[in-house]
């Protein structure tokens, strides 16, 4: 399985990070059948995150029909709100704004139409392409303080810690990337592997992974 993890101006490090460690973890574990790399719409180049100006490299252009995982995280900054999309100060909404007027949605539109490619998101990454119109009535989670923006664009914005809608798998909060990480190696490769890593980062995952199916809850 490989992964791409999508890097663009602004992101969160954690997003990327966490998710990264967990993949090249789960490669070391299942003798390198997980593969993970860093990537870019616009290709290999140092991508400054939103974080006091640390920055990571893309080894290379996200390639949306390559088999495996795209997983695109959130920005980092300040909340603001969708009024600042026009400001000059860098909120997480101007940034994610800038992010869906580059070639980004472009290639993730083609990597959501591949049956082979499972999308993933951390925190405000699901906002990019569901700004962008690519995720109209599918199930996703975002950062508790996005929600109401992803329910805006036609999303069933769902508030859990992660959600499976198939193809579509989503993270909450910012350290959700570790229990996505850790759910897709268990979901992609096998529970044995994905314990390993759990044990590995003393990381117990946390919640119930929200799926379209069964009942309907009553009396809440």
């Amino acid at each position: 399985m490989h992964v791409q993890i999508v890097l663009f101006d602004g992101f969160d490090p954690l997003d990327v990070i966490a998710p990264f460690e967990v993949f090249h973890a789960g490669g070391m574990a299942s003798g390198g059948v997980v593969t993970v790399e860093l990537v870019s719409a616009e290709g290999a180049r140092e991508v400054v995150s939103g974080t006091g100006g640390l920055s990571l490299r893309a080894n290379g252009v996200l390639d949306p029909a390559r088999a495996g995982v795209v997983l695109v995280p959130g920005a980092a900054g300040p909340i603001g709100d969708m009024s600042d999309v026009d400001g000059a100060e860098e909120t997480i909404p101007v940034l994610l704004g800038r992010a869906v007027e580059t070639s980004l949605p472009t290639l993730l539109k083609a990597a959501l139409a591949q049956p082979d490619v499972l999308f993933a998101t951390v925190c405000g990454g699901s906002l990019i392409p569901a700004m962008a119109g690519l995720l109209e009535g599918r199930y996703a989670t975002t950062h508790h303080e996005g929600l109401d923006l992803l329910d805006a664009t036609g999303v069933h914005a769902v508030r859990a810690r992660v959600v499976d809608d198939g193809d579509l798998v989503s993270g909450a909060g910012v350290t959700s990337g570790l229990d996505l990480g850790l759910y897709l190696l268990e979901r992609e490769i096998g529970p044995r592997v994905a314990h390993a890593v759990e044990e590995l980062f003393a990381h117990e995952r946390r919640g119930i992974v929200w799926r379209n199916t069964g009942p309907e809850p009553a009396g809440f």
